[in-house]
């Protein structure tokens, strides 16, 4: 049941988004009903168009088995029509039965046929309004805008506006954010401006991650699908074995290493392309009221925008062989930063792609309008050596499980399985080790000013610079083995970013008095005396 205020809204007239007769969202009493552009429905005939034709060329092909190629490809091209004519009619509907509107207290979305969504968010609880365009979109100059209050409750703190025009994309994120950041009395200040933007040499660190990887990984997967997809994968399968069989053990390896080498460029050129699909016209401004915003994309659009009074710090995040290049990415820990389900690139915490560590703690410097950046200037204590006996045992033990098992089953079963065990052994063992004394290297807490840093992992390595009074509290893990050793692992929970931050074994004595001096308060009541 709709309040008075709904039922005064629904009786005024519905104008088109971007009007210039609509009143400001900021003047007094509630701005008049707006629609989304009516462009959307080209926008949903040239989606369903490519979908029809990518659906349609192999189910013709399917159908010209049975009968005649001309009859094939009229039911076929019935068929798309239908669906074309059935999609925008669909998407004809929901714009004439969506409307929203932007008031001095809250933002309003009525959106549903059958089922009527009425929606409503309090201004002062919006957190978020980001702006998303595809190609498509981009084309026509529209963008598809969220505003939320960044709580994790799906779609209820979320009003999506899908699309409008680019203009009033623009209107409502500075309506909408700038009325929290004037409640809030933030002032423009010295360090306005752009804070960093892209530098092209930056290309250089994406093969470095573990997205290549799992691109070349995923393009072998690929490959074989399609094989399963024209019913030859069996075939292809028999024609490899067969080979390989009659050559030599040499040309064996030579034919495995070339095919993994063309595994591995394929990840690298994937990684590339996506880096420069995620990244490109990178752009990262604190705009006047106290708002960060990142903005970047090559084909598709993205522009975050996060408020300065809900960031509680930074973290540096250093994937090993990023790190072993010099570079690190710099993501945000903020409140009310909810993962976008529908858009796995847009990570909304990200602030700076994989760059040089120098350039990483100059803007985290500028981000937490401090002279250093706490991730640089704070000194770290190192961990006390249990911590690294703790991590030789766990890499040996992860080590020789797979040798472990593979002998068994080569005493049961047949000597090759020896062999591949023996060499398991001999190359994970030495690098089980390394990374294990890495992971101890590693570790490290301290205090700085208004900041605790904390710092541990090897194969993705992070320095997460927190704002003491952003600790809401601490949990102190002791396990049996860690009581033998006199460590304990220090976990800051806090509202913001992953919601809980790490010290991992330190020492007992040295660990509760760090945890005591961050937060002084906190933490003493708790601790008994002896």
């Amino acid at each position: 049941m709709s309040d008075p205020a709904d039922a005064a809204g629904a009786r005024k007239p519905v104008e088109s988004a971007g009007s210039p007769s609509l009143e400001d969202p900021g003047a007094a009493g509630e701005e008049s009903w707006r629609r989304l552009d009516r462009r959307t429905l080209l926008v949903t005939v040239a989606v369903l168009t490519g979908f029809v034709v990518g659906a349609g060329v192999p189910a013709v092909m399917g159908l010209s088995g049975s009968r005649p190629l001309g009859e094939a490809f009229t039911w076929v091209l019935a068929g798309a029509a239908l669906l074309i004519v059935a999609g925008t009619f669909g998407d004809y509907v929901r714009w004439r039965r969506t409307r929203y509107r932007t008031g001095p207290e809250r933002a309003e979305l009525h959106t549903g046929l059958f089922l009527v969504k009425r929606r409503s968010l309090a201004r002062e609880r919006i957190r978020t309004v980001d702006l998303t365009a595809n190609p498509l979109l981009r084309l026509l100059g529209l963008v598809k805008v969220r505003i939320g209050t960044g709580e994790q409750t799906g779609g209820e703190s979320t009003l999506e506006l899908d699309p409008v025009t680019r203009a009033e994309g623009e209107r409502l994120r500075t309506a909408l954010l700038g009325r929290a950041a004037e409640g809030d009395g933030a002032a423009e200040g010295a360090d306005d401006g752009m804070l960093a933007a892209l530098d092209p040499g930056w290309i250089r660190y994406a093969p470095l991650s573990f997205l290549s990887l799992a691109l070349a990984g995923a393009g072998v997967g690929g490959l074989f699908q399609l094989s399963e997809w024209f019913g030859v994968q069996g075939r292809v399968v028999h024609w490899a074995g067969g080979h390989v069989r009659d050559i030599s053990p040499v040309w064996g390896i030579v034919l495995l290493v070339g095919f993994a080498v063309a595994a591995g460029i394929a990840g690298v050129v994937g990684a590339l392309a996506l880096w420069i699909e995620m990244w490109w016209n990178y752009r990262l401004e604190r705009e006047p009221g106290g708002t960060l915003r990142v903005r970047r994309g090559l084909f598709t659009s993205r522009s975050v925008s996060i408020e300065e009074r809900r960031l509680r710090g930074v973290e540096l995040v250093e994937p090993l062989g990023v790190r072993l290049a010099g570079a690190a990415r710099l993501d945000a820990i903020a409140t009310g930063l909810a993962q976008d389900e529908e858009d796995e690139q847009a990570d909304q915490k990200s602030l700076l792609p994989p760059a040089p560590r120098a350039v990483a703690d100059e803007v985290a410097a500028r981000i937490l309008r401090e002279p250093l950046s706490p991730t640089r200037a704070v000194p770290l204590a190192p961990h006390p050596r249990a911590a690294r006996a703790r991590r030789l045992r766990w890499a040996l033990s992860a080590a020789l499980l797979p040798p472990t098992l593979l002998t068994v089953l080569g005493l049961l079963l047949t000597g090759v399985l020896l062999i591949v065990a023996a060499v398991g052994a001999v190359v994970a063992l030495p690098v089980a080790v390394l990374l294990a004394l890495d992971s101890y290297r590693n570790l490290g807490h301290g205090l700085g000013g208004g900041y605790l840093v904390a710092r541990s992992g090897t194969l993705r390595r992070t320095t997460v610079a927190l704002q003491r009074g952003g600790v809401i509290g601490w949990t102190v893990r002791q396990s049996y083995f860690q009581r033998r050793a006199g460590l304990l692992t220090l976990t800051a929970t806090t509202a913001a970013g992953s919601g809980a931050y790490h010290v991992y074994d330190t020492a007992e004595g040295e660990g509760l008095a760090f945890a005591a001096e961050a937060v002084p308060g906190l933490l003493e009541p708790f601790l008994i005396s002896e």
